[in-house]
C-alpha cells in the first residue's frame, strides 16, 4: 500500500491477533516494544520495508509464531541467540537481504519443527551451523551471499529430508556436497561461486524432482560425468568458471526438460553435440571460451525457443548454418572469436527479437546483408575483424553502432568508415559517362603524379637540409621563429586535441614551464610529470619520460603513442599528443585536477603547482568509493573487450586512478606496456611504484602476461577501497602484511566487517562485503580463476541494482 512512517504502537491492543502482514511498504524505524505483548501471534511478515536497528529480542517470546519474514530491510548487527528461545512451533524464518553480522546462533536448534530459514544476503560469518541437519523436518536451507567458510560436507550428510540447498558466493572450501544429490525429495542444489575443489563424482542416484544444478565459480576439475543423465528432470545445469576438462557428454541430449546449459569457461574440448538440439525447450546454450571445434551443428536450429546462443571464444569452423532463422525467440547470439567463414547469411535479418549480434573476430567474407536492417531491437553489433567487403548498409539500425562495430575489415567501405566507396565498373553508371570517368581518372593520376613529385621534392631538401643542421624540427602548422633562447625545447610535437593551442609561440612559453621544478605534479614508473598552463586557462599534464622500455626507435613511439590517441573513454585519461627528440620524450595528456585515487586514501591531495592540503577520508564515502571501482572497471572493460587489438595496462595502481572534481575515476598510464622498464629479457616483473598489486604469474619466467594481470591489480585496487588499507604495509620493522592475504586471513578466522575501512560513511555493509569478496576472486593465484573485465563490471552492477 506505499504506507510510510514508523510501525504504530498501537496494533499491540490487538490482543487475539493472528496474521500481521505489512511487507511491501516503506516502514521505517524498528519494530515497537509493545509488540511484544501480541502474544497470539503466528504470522509475522514485515519483508521489504525500510525498518532498520537490531532484530529485537522479544520476538523469541512469541510461543505460537509460525511464519517470521523480515527479509529485505535494514536489519543491522547479530542474530540475537534469544530468537529462537521459544520457537518450537515456528516453521519457516527469512532474515534475508539485511546487513547482519556474526554466527548463525546455535539456539537454532530449539526450533524442532522448523522447516526452512533464508538468510541469504547478510554479512553472516563463521561455519555452517552444525545442528541445522539435526532439526527433523529441515527440507529449506539458503546461506547465499555471506562469508561463511569451512567444510560442509559431512554436515550436509545428515540432511537427508532437504529439498532447496543454496550456499551460492560463499567462502566453503573442500569437497562439494554432492552427497545431497541422492536425497529423495531435492529439486534445487546452487553452491556455486565458493572454493570447493575435487572432481563431480558419478552420480548413480539423483533425485526425481532435482531440476536445478548449479556448481559454477568453483575450481571443480576432471570430466562432466555421463551419469549427469540419471538426473533426468534437470532444468538448470550450469557448470561454468570451473577447470572442467574432456567432452561435452553426448548423453545431455536425453536430459529433455532442460532449459539452461551453462558450460562456459572451463577446458572442455571436442565438438558440440549434435543431440543437444533434441532438447526442444531449451533456451540458454552458454559453451562460450571452451575449446571446441569443428562446425556449428546446422540441427541446432531445432531449438527454436532459444533465448541465447553464446558459443564465442572456441575454434568453431566452417559456415554459419543458414538455418538460424528458426530461433525466432533468439535475443542474444554470441559468435565471436572462432574461425567461422562464408557469407553472414541474410536470414539472420529474420531474427526480430535479436538484442545482441556478435560475430567479430572469424574470417567471414562477402557483403553485409542488408537484412540486418530489420533488427530494430540491437542494442549491440559487431561485425569487426572479419573480411567483409563491399558497402556497410545505409540502415538507421546499422549505421548506428559506429565505425568500431565494422573496423579491421579491409575491404569493406561506406559511412560510418573513413573509406569511401569507389565507383565500381559492373554497369553502376551508363555507358556514355563511361569516358567522363576514364578522363577523369586520367586527370586524377596526372595530379596523384604531380603531388607525388613535389613530396619526394621536399623529401630530398629536408634530407640535405638536416644533413647541414642539426637542430630538429618543431612539428606545428606554424614555423618557429628564429631564437636564441638556450632553453627553448623544440623537436617533434604532434597534437591530438584540437583545443590545444596551436600557435608556436604559446607553446614556446608553455614547454619552459618544464625546465620549472615548482611544476613538477607526480612521478610513475616512466617518468615524470609537469602540469603546464596556457592563456585561457588551459591545462595539461606532460610526462617527462625516464625510460623507453622496450622502444627503440621514433618511429615505434610515434607508432605506439598514436595509436592511443585514438581511445576515447569517459573514464580514460585522454592523450592529447607527443613530443620526441633525440635527448627527451613527452606524453601529453589530459589534466585531472583532483589528485589520485591514493592520495585521497593514504595521503595528500595536489591543489595546484607546489601546493597540497591534507586529505579527508570521509571525502571517499562509499557511494564515492563504489563509483570509482564502477568507473575504473568500465574503463578496463573497455580497453580489454572494445578496443582491437586488445590494450593492456599492467601497471594499475590507486595513483594510476586520478579523479576529477566530482570524484569520477580516469584511468591513466594505460597501453603503455612496451615504456614499463623490464627486467632481465622475459617480462615485466617489478615496479618500484607497484609493490603489491602485480599479479603473481609475472614473477614466473615462462608466463606470459594478460588481461588477467589487470584483473588481479584491480581486485587490489577493490580491496584498497573497502579497507582503506594499502596493498602492503609494514606496522613494524620484521613484519610485512600483504592485503589480500589479510583479508582471506579475517574473513576466515573472524568477521567480515573487521575489514572494513572504519573511516567509511553512508555504506550498506551487504555491498562492500559483496565488493571485497569480488576482490578477492580477482586476486586468485590461478589466472583461470579471475573473471575477465566484462564480467566484473556486470558484478559490480548488480551489487548495485540489487
Amino acid at each position: 500500500m506505499s504506507l510510510a512512517g514508523v510501525l504504530s504502537p498501537s496494533l499491540s491492543q490487538l490482543k487475539s491477533l493472528r496474521i500481521l502482514s505489512l511487507y511491501g511498504n516503506r516502514f521505517t524505524g524498528n519494530i515497537p516494544l509493545e509488540f511484544a505483548e501480541i502474544e497470539s501471534i503466528w504470522k509475522l511478515n514485515l519483508s521489504s520495508n525500510a525498518l532498520s536497528g537490531p532484530v529485537p529480542d522479544f520476538l523469541g517470546d512469541y510461543q505460537n509464531l509460525r511464519l517470521l519474514d523480515l527479509s529485505r530491510n535494514s536489519f543491522t548487527e547479530e542474530i540475537p541467540s534469544a530468537l529462537f528461545k521459544n520457537c518450537s512451533k515456528t516453521k519457516f524464518i527469512s532474515l534475508s537481504n539485511n546487513n547482519l553480522t556474526g554466527l548463525v546462533p546455535q539456539s537454532i536448534a530449539n526450533c524442532l519443527n522448523l522447516t526452512g530459514f533464508d538468510f541469504s544476503f547478510n554479512n553472516l560469518s563463521g561455519n555452517f551451523p552444525a545442528q541445522i541437519c539435526g532439526l527433523p523436518s529441515i527440507a529449506f536451507v539458503s546461506l547465499r551471499s555471506n562469508s561463511l567458510v569451512g567444510n560442509v560436507e559431512e554436515q550436509l550428510s545428515m540432511c537427508q529430508n532437504l529439498e532447496l540447498l543454496d550456499l551460492g558466493s560463499n567462502f566453503f572450501t573442500g569437497l562439494s556436497p554432492f552427497d545431497v544429490l541422492q536425497f529423495k525429495n531435492l529439486s534445487y542444489f546452487n553452491v556455486s561461486f565458493n572454493q570447493f575443489q575435487g572432481g563431480i563424482p558419478e552420480i548413480r542416484t539423483c533425485s526425481d524432482r532435482m531440476e536445478i544444478f548449479d556448481v559454477s565459480g568453483n575450481d571443480l576439475i576432471g570430466e562432466i560425468p555421463l551419469s549427469i543423465v540419471n538426473c533426468r528432470n534437470l532444468r538448470v545445469l550450469n557448470l561454468g568458471f570451473n577447470r572442467l576438462n574432456g567432452t561435452i557428454p553426448v548423453g545431455i541430449g536425453n536430459l529433455k526438460k532442460l532449459s539452461v546449459i551453462r558450460l562456459g569457461n572451463n577446458v572442455i574440448e571436442g565438438t558440440i553435440p549434435t543431440e543437444i538440439s533434441s532438447i526442444e525447450f531449451l533456451q540458454v546454450l552458454d559453451l562460450h571460451n571452451l575449446k571446441l571445434s569443428g562446425e556449428i551443428p546446422d540441427d541446432l536450429s531445432k531449438c527454436r525457443f532459444l533465448l541465447e546462443l553464446d558459443l564465442s571464444g572456441n575454434s568453431l569452423q566452417g559456415e554459419i548454418p543458414q538455418t538460424l532463422y528458426n530461433m525466432t525467440y533468439l535475443k542474444i547470439l554470441d559468435l565471436h572469436r572462432n574461425r567461422l567463414n562464408g557469407t553472414i547469411p541474410s536470414s539472420l535479418g529474420e531474427l526480430i527479437r535479436i538484442q545482441l549480434l556478435d560475430l567479430s573476430e572469424n574470417s567471414l567474407s562477402g557483403p553485409i546483408p542488408s537484412s540486418l536492417g530489420n533488427l530494430t531491437l540491437l542494442t549491440h553489433l559487431n561485425l569487426s575483424f572479419n573480411n567483409l567487403s563491399g558497402s556497410i548498409p545505409l540502415s538507421p539500425v546499422i549505421q548506428d553502432f559506429g565505425s568500431t562495430a565494422f573496423s579491421h575489415n579491409p575491404s569493406l567501405c561506406g559511412i560510418p568508415l573513413s573509406t569511401p566507396c569507389s565507383v565500381n565498373g559492373k554497369g553502376t553508371l551508363a555507358s556514355g559517362k563511361a569516358k567522363v570517368l576514364s578522363v577523369s581518372a586520367i586527370v586524377a593520376i596526372v595530379a596523384a603524379a604531380v603531388i607525388l613529385c613535389g613530396v619526394c621534392i621536399i623529401c630530398f631538401m629536408n634530407i640535405r637540409a638536416r644533413k647541414r643542421k642539426n637542430d630538429e624540427i618543431l612539428a606545428l602548422e606554424s614555423t618557429p621563429p628564429a631564437s636564441t633562447d638556450s632553453n627553448l625545447i623544440i623537436g617533434k610535437l604532434v597534437l591530438f586535441s584540437k583545443s590545444l593551442p596551436s600557435k608556436y609561440e604559446d607553446w614556446e612559453a608553455g614547454t619552459k614551464a618544464l625546465l620549472d621544478k615548482e611544476c613538477l605534479i607526480g612521478g610513475g614508473s616512466i617518468g615524470t610529470v609537469y602540469k603546464t598552463n596556457f592563456e585561457g586557462g588551459i591545462s595539461i599534464a606532460v610526462k617527462k619520460l625516464e625510460t623507453l622500455g622496450r622502444i627503440r626507435n621514433q618511429d615505434e613511439f610515434e607508432q605506439e603513442i598514436g595509436r592511443l590517441g585514438n581511445l576515447q573513454h569517459p573514464n580514460l585519461v585522454a592523450f592529447q599528443g607527443y613530443y620526441w627528440s633525440s635527448t627527451m620524450q613527452l606524453i601529453l595528456s589530459e589534466f585531472i585536477s583532483n589528485g589520485n585515487l591514493y592520495q585521497h586514501l593514504h595521503g595528500l591531495v595536489y591543489t595546484g603547482a607546489s601546493t597540497s592540503t591534507s586529505s579527508s577520508r570521509g571525502d571517499l564515502y562509499w557511494s564515492r568509493r563504489f563509483q570509482i571501482a564502477l568507473g575504473t572497471a568500465r574503463a578496463l572493460a573497455y580497453l580489454h573487450h572494445d578496443c582491437k587489438p586488445q590494450v593492456l595496462h599492467l601497471n594499475i595502481k590507486s595513483t594510476n586512478i586520478l579523479l576529477d572534481e566530482g570524484y569520477e575515476p580516469k584511468l591513466s598510464d594505460y597501453g603503455l606496456v612496451k615504456l614499463l622498464p623490464m627486467l632481465d629479457n622475459y617480462g615485466l616483473t617489478k615496479f618500484h611504484t607497484a609493490v603489491g598489486y602485480v599479479a603473481p604469474e609475472l614473477a614466473c619466467q615462462s608466463f606470459r602476461f594478460s588481461d588477467k594481470c589487470d584483473v588481479y591489480s584491480f581486485g587490489v585496487i577493490l580491496l584498497e577501497l573497502v579497507t582503506g588499507k594499502k596493498p602492503v604495509e609494514s606496522p613494524a620493522a620484521t613484519e610485512v602484511v600483504v592485503l589480500c592475504d589479510h583479508v582471506r586471513g579475517l574473513l576466515e578466522h573472524g568477521s567480515a566487517s573487521d575489514c572494513f575501512d572504519r573511516s567509511l560513511q553512508g555504506f550498506v555493509e551487504n555491498e562492500l562485503i559483496q565488493v571485497m569478496k569480488l576482490g578477492l576472486i580477482c586476486t586468485s593465484e590461478a589466472p583461470s580463476r579471475r573473471p575477465s573485465m566484462a564480467e566484473v563490471v556486470q558484478v559490480l552492477e548488480s551489487i548495485r541494482s540489487g
